[in-house]
């Protein structure tokens, strides 16, 4: 039986997200997420086609979509680590008839945030790996011990089945160093391994480059600004399939405003709370991830939410609106800058993919760069679900494409993985 199933791992701080996909059609077997993970009330909802169809893409939402006709498992437990529930995540595959021992499954791929330089393209894993991706724990502190967690109880239930590590950051390693460098003390960066990595790069990677199918072209012909606007966002600048420049830095909070982050700040910001304010380096750290952004703003961090207030007139929340796009178009017309010509425009993720208000007021007045969108294409509801919802919204003849792709990184971990199991096989056999 030939191997073509790949499983999919995202474990976060509290949760555990997956699906399995079938590669040979991209449909998804299964999917699932367990939350609230070392709580009295953790809950695991899982949910598989009736028969083999495909289970429509869980990416961002709270719990998984379901297939029409699907069928839908939630129990409420203590899964008191992620070894629990992860183990219960096997549990649940292998009541489907597809679990880690299945030989349909060629390998795991395991979301991993950060890979600092070492790691520029997906990755087996192996001892060696899984030292290194906890060497570079100061630099994800939140994210990379429970994404090492994920992959050493996969391994543990089924050490014969490959492994791979595909990492936010890897996309944005093509940066040259006059974009990856910061303005600082060279010996002091290298030491403390301080540049910008850039995150979302499998978001990135996948919007990109299905923004020049849908152009026709290769993605090596062409020249993309992507967009990913969730509660978390981020720009990119993306030169013939390779990232050149992109807004997050060191961590995620750098460049757009966000949900709850703040995007861009003049550095001096955190020395002047800490001394003026009194505030401790923690207190900071919370103020500008947890309470900055929309929601620092305006109170919500819900596109939609804000568009309504202001659609009422409210000032506060028309505000915050107009601070989120005049950060945004400022992006926009830098990377315009980097990449000297500019093919498309893609927008993607919560925002980017549903919200036509932010997609008009970006590219408004940036006629002269050869970007606009068609009111009526904008503002018209996607026909069927992704990748179908993948559309143009520039007007016929525009000097530069503007696209909404319906990001799904789940495919992207997919297919990296899957391409270098397969890489890996063909070597063996020559």
């Amino acid at each position: 039986m030939t191997a073509t199933r790949v499983l999919v791992l995202n474990s976060g701080s509290s949760s555990v997200r997956y699906q399995l996909l079938e590669m040979a059609d991209g449909s998804r077997q299964a999917a699932g997420i367990v939350e609230r993970i070392g709580e009295r009330q953790s809950r695991l909802v899982h949910s598989s086609p009736a028969s083999g169809g495909e289970t429509p893409n869980a990416s961002g939402g709270e719990t998984p979509a379901l297939a029409s006709g699907g069928e839908r498992r939630e129990r409420v437990e203590e899964f008191a680590d992620h070894d629990a529930a992860l183990r219960a995540v096997a549990r649940e595959l292998e009541a489907d008839g597809c679990g880690l021992e299945d030989p349909r499954l060629a390998a795991i791929g395991h979301r991993v945030v950060h890979g600092g330089q070492t790691f520029t393209r997906p990755t087996l894993v192996d001892d060696a790996v899984l030292a290194e991706i906890e060497r570079l724990i100061p630099l994800a502190p939140l994210h990379n011990p429970a994404n090492l967690t994920g992959i050493t109880t996969a391994r543990s239930l089924n050490p014969g089945l490959p492994q791979v590590a595909v990492f936010d950051t890897t996309f944005h390693t093509t940066m040259p160093e006059h974009a990856a460098r910061y303005a600082i003390d060279t010996a002091t960066a290298d030491e403390h391994l301080v540049r910008r990595y850039g995150f979302h790069g499998t978001s990135h990677a996948y919007v990109s480059r299905r923004t020049a199918e849908m152009l026709g072209k290769d993605p090596s012909e062409v020249n993309v600004i992507v967009l990913h606007l969730g509660n978390g966002a981020s720009a990119s600048a993306v030169r013939a399939g390779r990232c050149v420049d992109t807004s997050m830095g060191l961590t995620p909070l750098e460049g757009l405003v966000m949900g709850t982050r703040s995007g861009d700040v003049d550095p001096a910001v955190v020395l002047h709370l800490v001394r003026v304010a009194g505030m401790s380096v923690d207190g900071v750290d919370q103020l500008l991830n947890k309470r900055s952004g929309l929601v620092g703003l305006c109170g919500d961090n819900d596109m939609r939410e804000i568009r309504r207030r202001v659609d009422e007139g409210e000032e506060e929340a028309r505000l915050a609106f107009d601070i989120y796009v005049h950060r945004l178009k400022k992006y926009i017309g830098a990377y315009c800058a980097v990449l000297g010509r500019v093919d498309a425009v893609a927008f993607t993720a919560g925002v980017g993919e549903n919200s036509a208000p932010v997609r008009r007021a970006a590219l408004q007045g940036l006629e002269g760069l050869g970007l606009s969108v068609d009111d009526a294409r904008n503002e018209a509801e996607p026909e069927g679900p992704a990748p179908a919802g993948a559309r143009i919204v520039s007007p016929d003849g525009a000097p530069v494409a503007v696209a909404v792709v319906p990001t799904d990184e789940e495919l992207e971990i997919a297919r990296q993985t899957y391409e270098l199991v397969s890489e890996a096989g063909s070597a063996a056999h020559r």
